[in-house]
């Protein structure tokens, strides 16, 4: 064998080895368990032991948990990368005061102050919302969306419902 010859297979034993590696690095990233990260969160975020998970007849998962002066939903529809991770908390009841006004205000804070969430209108409610599919996404992502939601959810309700809620 030629020093060349040699060399060549290094090269290919070295290539066949970072590939390897690549590989397994990528099947570690797709083996994350969303159901575990969720909890861990819901774990850290959640008092007086208020956290409570239901498997709703359609599939998936759902959480609520109180956090603060706010209760958080986190609903994961199933853990293939089409699934989605949507994380909600009512804010505020509608109708209320100066609709014209409290819609300007948060169409403002959704451009500045809401990071990967969102106030959003459901069932007569004003909600923090996020969602995202499942597709890259990482444990990080997935612990700082539901935080993003409880964190501006307990920070703006009690100003939204003061300034805007029915008397």
């Amino acid at each position: 064998m030629t020093s060349y010859q040699s060399d060549q297979q290094t090269v290919a034993t070295e290539s066949t080895s970072t590939d390897e590696l690549i590989n397994e690095i990528i099947e570690e990233a797709n083996d994350i368990n969303y159901v575990e990260i969720i909890e861990n969160v819901i774990d850290t975020l959640e008092q007086d032991d208020s956290a409570m998970v239901s498997h709703p007849s359609e599939g998936g998962y759902r959480w609520k948990c109180k956090y603060g002066t706010v209760e958080v939903f986190v609903q994961l529809t199933g853990t293939t990368d089409e699934d989605t991770l949507t994380v909600w908390s009512a804010v505020l009841k509608l109708p209320a005061k100066d609709e014209p006004r409290l819609t300007r205000q948060l169409l403002e804070m959704n451009t500045s102050s809401t990071f990967e969430a969102r106030f959003a209108i459901i069932e007569n409610q004003v909600v923090v919302l996020t969602t995202r599919t499942l597709a890259d996404l990482s444990a990080g992502e997935a612990s700082r969306l539901i935080t993003i939601v409880a964190t501006i959810a307990d920070n703006n309700d009690e100003a939204l419902q003061s300034e805007f809620g029915v008397a």
